[in-house]
């Protein structure tokens, strides 16, 4: 078999020649100049913001804010102070709200102060806020800002030197209260807990917006932006939260988007189905269909939201998830409630589980709303006579002087008719127990 060996020859010595020219073409040719690097791509935030008081939101995209310097700014009297508001209990057992100001000068921080009490009496007389304000502790982190105002107001060649970098046109959208949300994270952090971040920025005018795609290692899970001096820019706070703490979906469409062929949305307030298919299925907010909600009208399926105008269906005909101004509807209010209750216990106390209780000392617990009922048991068993107390000694709960350590339980639920939900009802119940000293 000669013929192999010469074909296999043959090859090699093309390949050779081939490899010989390709290496002299190298050698030979000008130098091929190097592809310039590209520059990485920049990093950018969703944002919700709000033309009107009575409007749709609206949703574009901004740079994301640098991380900020490790010094924010040289040492200012007062900078980073933190104020309690309103205290209802332990941090760890209640929903914790920080307010941030911006565009207050160290002279003005009072005037801050002033614009948190204003801003949280507006957020929570709106319900589910106004049954569960006992759910909530408030606090004001002092951000001092060398000029008094924020840039962008009243024009946009107005610029401030604020702690915050708090500007209206963001984006070229006059509306639009953009913030250095890296900032935001740095003054949040000296809270004792931060749950929940509103910055008022020092302001009349209307505007603000809504960062729901925040990581914060802080631990909270979206930022709002408000004006602090206008009377309606409370609605844009409580829209966001809303998002960042009911988990709620936006009700309004945009009629560019066409029709919706996705999955089923997580969201409580969005879905694929009609109120028959919920119905049959038992899913979504089948419990409520039929029923008067707050914002007005009969809970149904009404078609468009979530962006889209076809293929969704919302709750209402036109929840605060859809229009500034309005108030949740009822699946949107019961998922606030959860969303409180994700954060913050039913029933807190501020004697800790290790105390041990004499038999005159008094246990003082304390609700998260007037729906909640408190039962007290000793050794597991109830006291029929002090249901409902929410302050007991064990001597009152007939716990016996016999030398041996008892057992003293409250426990309590919440018997809401705003919470249909059973998975939401396991949130509504807590229980806490000491043991009594043995003399």
């Amino acid at each position: 078999m000669p013929s192999i060996p010469r074909r296999i020859s043959l090859r090699r010595t093309a390949g050779a020649a081939a490899t010989a020219a390709a290496l002299a073409t190298v050698l030979t040719a000008p130098p091929a100049l190097a592809a310039a690097p590209q520059p990485p791509a920049q990093r950018t935030q969703h944002v919700e913001y709000f033309t009107g008081p009575d409007g749709h939101p609206r949703h574009t995209t901004v740079p994301a804010s640098p991380a900020p310097p490790a010094a924010l700014r040289p040492s200012v009297r007062g900078d980073g102070d933190v104020l309690p508001i309103v205290r209802n209990g332990p941090v760890q057992d209640k929903l914790d709200v920080v307010f941030i100001g911006d565009g207050y000068t160290a002279d003005q921080q009072g005037d801050f102060h002033a614009a948190v009490r204003a801003k949280w009496a507006k957020m929570s007389a709106v319900e589910p806020y106004a049954s569960y304000r006992g759910l909530f502790n408030v606090w004001a982190v002092d951000a001092v800002s060398r000029d008094s105002g924020v840039s962008g107001d009243p024009g946009k060649d107005v610029v401030k030197d604020t702690a915050l970098r708090s500007a209206f046109f963001c984006d070229g959208i006059e509306r639009l209260l953009c913030v250095d949300t890296g900032r935001v994270e740095a003054y949040a952090a000296k809270a004792p807990a931060a749950d929940l971040v509103v910055v008022l920025s020092h302001s009349a005018k209307y505007g603000g917006a809504g960062y729901n795609d925040v990581v914060s290692k802080v631990g909270y899970e979206g930022i709002a932006t408000a004006s602090s001096d206008d009377p309606r820019s409370d609605q844009i706070a409580v829209h966001e939260t809303g998002h960042s703490l009911g988990k709620l979906a936006d009700e309004y469409q945009y009629d560019d988007y066409g029709t919706y062929t996705g999955g089923e949305p997580g969201a409580a307030n969005i879905s694929t189905l009609t109120a028959e298919d919920m119905r049959n299925r038992r899913s979504k907010w089948y419990r409520w269909i039929g029923r008067t909600s707050p914002d007005g009208g009969t809970v149904g399926t009404y078609e468009g939201g979530g962006y889209y105008p076809k293929g969704l269906f919302r709750p209402t005909k036109n929840s605060i998830m859809r229009t500034l101004g309005r108030e949740f509807n009822l699946p949107g209010s019961e998922a606030m409630i959860a969303g409180f209750h994700r954060h913050a216990s039913v029933l807190t106390s501020d004697l800790g589980p290790a105390t041990r209780l004499g038999r005159n000392d008094r246990v003082t617990v304390r609700t998260s709303a007037a729906t909640v009922t408190v039962r007290w048991y000793v050794d597991g068993r109830e006291v029929r006579d002090a249901r409902g107390r929410a302050s007991v000694t064990p001597r009152s709960l007939g716990v016996p002087a016999d030398g041996r350590g008892h057992r003293v339980t409250a426990q309590a639920a919440d018997t809401t008719e705003a919470v249909r939900d059973p998975q939401v009802r396991k949130l509504l119940r807590g229980s806490l127990s000491w043991e009594t000293a043995m003399r």
